[in-house]
């Protein structure tokens, strides 16, 4: 086994191919880990949406807008705690509301008149079945102004958002799949090319192909699980950092899920080094045995 490795050349692992596949493990790391994110925030942006409801009440255009305001949400809260399958009514203080709004507005532009409208949300009993259209007409009977969202709509919106991103995260490691193979390929055919002499001898010597196939075969399994892992190390460095940066209270992009992985998540990071040994082992294993098929 060692002597057929001489076919080899020596410094091939310290090569550009190698380069390269760590660059493409590191973003198809990237592009996993984002997939993986994208999936676990959508998953909780969904868990806390669904089941809740929420009435907004709008303030009056004229006169005093507060007590008008909370007589409009007692009615409205009298209305949800009537209806059976909604076990929680809890009525969003307005410093509440401000907060909701001064990721917007910013603090300095949030003064006390400010009008808001009043909010009230409403937690449905687990598995019970609330008729959303007969609640918002006993919500506009006693309350006019007062508007109901079930938030079917963002659940949707969030669903497809979600799966638009992990589509394209799948999408991403394909491309650096076929990339991959197309680089093992012409680095295998190159191999061949500059060794073919060897080869000639090692066919007249009466070597089988498959033992040839298998030298080149290790050779870049080995290779390309090396530089991805190499690769896919450092797109794990940077997700553990930007968990260290928001356990500090770092938030770059307002709004954006955690960045971080959990730990059975950076465990789907492995797939990538094996994915990429994987892809090289079959694509010099065809390339080699379609070119010594021209030999023997």
């Amino acid at each position: 086994m060692s002597e057929k490795l001489r076919i080899l050349p020596r410094d091939t692992a310290a090569g550009p191919l190698d380069l390269m596949i760590a660059v493409m493990a590191f973003l198809a790391a990237l592009a996993l880990g984002a997939s993986l994110v994208a999936d676990r925030a959508a998953q909780s942006w969904r868990s806390g949406l669904a089941g809740q409801l929420t009435v907004q009440i709008l303030p009056p255009l004229e006169g005093d807008a507060e007590p008008a305001l909370e007589r409009d949400a007692e009615r409205a809260i009298a209305v949800l705690r009537n209806t059976p399958g909604i076990a929680v009514v809890t009525p969003v203080s307005r410093a509440d509301a401000l907060k909701l709004v001064e990721p917007w507005l910013g603090a300095d532009a949030i003064v006390a008149d400010l009008p808001l409208p009043r909010l009230i949300d409403a937690k449905v009993v687990p598995g019970a079945d609330v008729d959303v259209p007969a609640l918002r007409k006993s919500l506009k009977a006693a309350v006019p102004d007062a508007m109901l969202d079930d938030h079917s709509q963002w659940i949707d919106r969030l669903k497809g958002l979600a799966n638009a991103v992990i589509l394209s995260g799948y999408g991403i490691l394909l491309l650096i799949a076929i990339a991959t193979a197309a680089a093992v390929t012409f680095a295998t055919r190159a191999g061949l090319q500059a060794h073919h002499e060897i080869v000639q001898l090692l066919h007249q010597l009466g070597a089988p192909p498959g033992l040839l196939s298998r030298a080149f075969e290790r050779h870049y399994f080995l290779s390309a699980l090396a530089a991805s892992a190499v690769g896919a190390g450092i797109a794990a460095i940077v997700f553990v950092a930007a968990g260290g940066l928001e356990m500090a209270g770092y938030e770059a992009v307002p709004f954006l899920p955690p960045m971080s992985l959990k730990p059975l998540e950076a465990l789907w990071l492995i797939a990538v080094p094996m994915g990429s040994g994987l892809i090289a082992w079959i694509t010099t294993r065809i390339s080699v045995m379609a070119a010594l098929r021209k030999i023997y």
